[in-house]
This record gives C-alpha cells, sequence and structure tokens, in this order.
C-alpha cells in the first residue's frame, strides 16, 4: 500500500512539473498600430472596455492641379465615428460620413489570434460587418422607391500575420451588398397594340466582391511605413469600379494613431468604397479634359484616439 502511494505521488509530481516546463501559449500584440489600415479595418481590436474615438479627413483629388491646390482646397469628405468594445475580442461601432450623410453601425471581433509559438495559431483572423444608411432627405421619391433602398452592407474576414516584428500583411476578401441598384429602361419590343416593351437593365449587380492586400513596415517605434491594395473582383453589367492603391506614413503612441497617406478611395465607407470607386490609380482626365498618366490620387489622414 505504501510503495503504491508513492508511485502515484511520483507519477504526480511528474505531470504537474512537465505541466509547469510546458509554457503557456501567449498571443502575438500589436501586429497593426491602429484598428485602421488607411480605408480598411486591420485585424487588431481594442482591449476589453476601451472606448475609441476617430477622425477620417479624405482631400480632393489632385486631377486640378494648382487650380485647387492639388486637392487641398476641392470640397473634402470627413467621417467621424466611435466605437468600444464592451466584452474581450468584440468591438462595436457608430459613424456619420459628410458624403450622402451615411450613418454606418459595424461590429469586430477576434475570432483567432496568432501565437508566439506560430505552430500553435501561424495567423490571425477577425471578421468584420457594417451596415450603411443613406439620411439623404427623398421627399418626392427620386432617390429611393423604398426605405429599405437606403441600405448597404459589408462582410469581411481579415487574415493576418506578424511576420517579424516590424513587419506585419494582411489579407482581406469581402463581399458588399446593395439593396438598391440604379438601373435604366430597355425597350425590348412592341405588343400586338404597338407599344414598346420595356425591361429594367441593371447597371450593377447587388452584391459585389472585392479583396484587400494592406501591410506595415515599422522604421522606428513610433513611426511606419503603410501600404495598401484593393481589387475588386465582381464584373457589372456596366460602372465598373476601379482599384484602390494608397500608401503613406503612421504615428503611434499608446493612446494615439495618427495616419497620413495618398490613395484612390474617398467615400469612407467600405461598402461605397468597393462598390463606387471611379478614381483610378492608372490615369484620369485634367482640366482640359486630357488624359494623365500616374493616377488621380487623393490625400487623407485618419486620427485614432483610445481612452482604457
Amino acid at each position: 500500500m505504501l510503495l503504491a502511494c508513492t508511485v502515484c505521488s511520483v507519477g504526480l509530481a511528474q505531470d504537474a512539473e512537465e505541466t509547469m516546463d510546458k509554457p503557456a501559449r501567449k498571443a502575438v500584440k500589436n501586429t497593426f498600430e491602429s484598428v485602421w489600415l488607411i480605408d480598411n479595418q486591420s485585424v487588431m481590436v481594442p482591449i476589453k472596455g476601451t472606448f475609441e474615438f476617430d477622425i477620417q479627413h479624405r482631400f480632393g483629388t489632385v486631377k486640378n492641379g494648382f487650380e485647387d491646390l492639388y486637392g487641398l482646397f476641392a470640397p473634402s469628405n470627413i467621417r467621424l465615428g466611435v466605437s468600444y468594445v464592451p466584452v474581450d475580442n468584440l468591438n462595436l461601432g457608430i459613424g456619420l460620413t459628410k458624403s450622402n450623410m451615411i450613418l454606418d453601425g459595424s461590429a469586430k471581433y477576434a475570432i483567432l489570434k496568432q501565437t508566439q509559438d506560430s505552430w500553435a495559431m501561424p495567423v490571425s483572423l477577425t471578421y468584420f460587418g457594417n451596415l450603411s444608411y443613406d439620411l439623404r432627405e427623398d421627399e418626392d421619391g427620386t432617390l429611393y422607391k423604398n426605405e429599405t433602398d437606403r441600405l448597404r452592407f459589408f462582410n469581411q474576414l481579415i487574415i493576418a500575420r506578424k511576420i517579424t516584428d516590424r513587419f506585419s500583411v494582411q489579407v482581406a476578401p469581402s463581399i458588399s451588398w446593395q439593396n438598391f441598384v440604379y438601373g435604366f429602361y430597355k425597350v425590348t419590343g412592341t405588343d400586338s397594340s404597338g407599344y414598346e416593351i420595356k425591361e429594367v437593365a441593371n447597371e450593377m449587380k447587388h452584391e459585389h466582391i472585392a479583396i484587400a492586400v494592406g501591410g506595415r513596415y515599422k522604421i522606428t517605434e513610433s513611426m511606419s511605413l503603410i501600404a495598401n491594395y484593393d481589387q475588386p473582383i465582381t464584373k457589372h453589367t456596366a460602372n465598373n469600379p476601379n482599384p484602390n492603391i494608397s500608401f503613406g506614413f503612421e504615428f503611434g503612441t499608446s493612446g494615439h494613431a495618427f495616419q497620413i497617406f495618398a490613395g484612390n478611395y474617398y467615400y469612407l465607407n467600405h461598402q461605397r468604397n468597393n462598390i463606387f470607386n471611379t478614381n483610378s490609380p492608372l490615369e484620369y482626365k485634367n482640366v482640359n479634359n486630357s488624359t494623365v498618366k500616374g493616377g488621380n490620387f487623393l490625400i487623407g489622414f485618419n486620427i485614432t484616439r483610445l481612452f482604457n
């Protein structure tokens, strides 16, 4: 009996020692500095109890040159937003955008987190969803026939990896949905009375699939290079959106993140940017209606303030 107890005690002690020797799997920190990566969300979700205030600003495009100081004096677009993390890994937000007075609500959830032991979990995975509502007045019904036509939706999976202490990348496929699509009437023939038979031909589809690729490289502890590329995948009958190329600098502290960059997106709403971007990164028409190579870019900045 004594021998059996001794053997059990030794076995339990060995198990406890092995458990103590095995380090806990810790999540990688600071894959990105901010919840924003220029026009897209990054994979990051702040810690529980964090309140965030966002100011996003986009100037006009450079196509008019010195006439409007390369877009700096052109009509600009602004978004003000707030968000809060009520429980671990979940961020809920709301915002209002100047262009078309777009009200949006969002939810972001960190599904998986990359671990320091990369074999355990090599990437981080976050879901981001956004719902937007057009607040513009439409008393005569020229904009929308139904209230639900004002709604647009955006769903995205963000897959990221912190490759080194300085370099992080992410890939984010997305699907946007618009309840209302602009169309035109097409005459398909005549009936027995000689009246034209018309049907609506939609210029765009309701759904739009795209993919975004972005990254950050830390130059110093507080300054980084950031870049992002958005590629539309869905082909519409007409009015296909242009891709977006953006690049710039990020400056971060424990409570602030400031990004300044050049890019092609203007709308400050994920679904509108993906579906309706008309700014081409390859060429544009200048004031003389001549095609200019080099891209139709605009200057923008994001300011994020965290309270926790």
